[in-house]
């Protein structure tokens, strides 16, 4: 069973510094038995955090739509995970409002980074928080799962204007705000005919992003984890998407030389 030192240490060793910009997507069975079971692993990162921003996704897509619209910012909880569920709770967190695709933070400009995000009416948009994230020089962290989680990648299909991304029209989507009013908040979903899912293919990443040093892998307990820096992986899968739009269509590898001798781009570009 991990005690909270040894996972504190394992945190340290995936080489994410104390004031970083850190989105976590999570599995919390893959981590293993833990003393203070899901409670702990959430200390571990606000403690380990305390300089930075610590964001987890607290996306709603899977129940929120046209027969069920109206998002409830306090109450509604999340599709994506137990230690989501636990963290949009706890106090000094702060939930954006987007009606699918939410996020809580915490940190000393939580409230910042999370304002305005129901204004708009994509999941991803680019000046929404999954675009803070590029320009903060953020770090995402995929704990026990795998970049077929990586929602910003859809954000990156969306700011490099692929096509079949969205669908046609918006739904009437509503938000209720925890000061107690309704607001529209018309939403386009996410949609990629004729591949119902087109996260799952996302994994094709993985090798070109370790191979060119975006990415690492490490551990969290029992957990295998890839920690990816946020600008060079957007760059880069966008130069990708230019090359081809429908890479994401097919589970082929990436060709080698497309990223093989690539030096990391860590200017921001988009």
């Amino acid at each position: 069973m991990y005690t909270k030192e040894q996972l504190l240490e394992h945190i340290q060793e995936l080489g994410i510094k104390p004031d970083d910009t850190l989105l976590i997507h999570s599995s919390m069975k893959s981590i293993g038995p833990v003393e203070g079971r899901a409670g702990t692993v959430l200390d571990c990162f606000s403690e380990y955090m305390k300089d930075g921003l610590l964001i987890f996704p607290t996306h709603t897509w899977a129940q929120i739509n046209s027969r069920n619209p109206v998002f409830d910012v306090e109450n509604e909880p999340t599709c994506v995970g137990i230690l989501t569920e636990l963290f949009r709770k706890r106090p000094g967190v702060i939930r954006s409002w987007h009606p699918t695709h939410s996020v809580a933070a915490l940190g000393n400009d939580a409230a910042e980074f999370v304002e305005g995000q129901e204004k708009f009416n994509t999941p991803c948009a680019r000046e929404s928080c999954w675009g803070k994230l590029y320009d903060r020089r953020a770090k995402i962290l995929f704990i026990g799962c795998g970049l077929n989680r990586n929602t910003i990648i859809h954000g990156v299909e969306e700011w490099n204007d692929i096509p079949n991304r969205l669908t046609p029209n918006p739904e009437p989507l509503k938000v209720l705000t925890p000061d107690g009013r309704l607001l529209d908040s018309p939403q386009y979903r996410h949609y990629s005919p004729p591949v119902p899912l087109i996260s799952e293919h996302y994994v094709i990443l993985e090798k070109p992003l370790v191979e060119t040093g975006i990415a690492t892998i490490g551990r969290l307990g029992d957990a295998r984890t890839i920690l990816c820096d946020v600008v060079p992986m957007v760059n880069l899968v966008s130069d990708f998407l230019q090359r081809d739009p429908d890479l994401f269509m097919k589970t082929d590898p990436i060709p080698t030389e497309w990223y093989a001798g690539v030096e990391p781009n860590y200017d921001i570009l988009l």
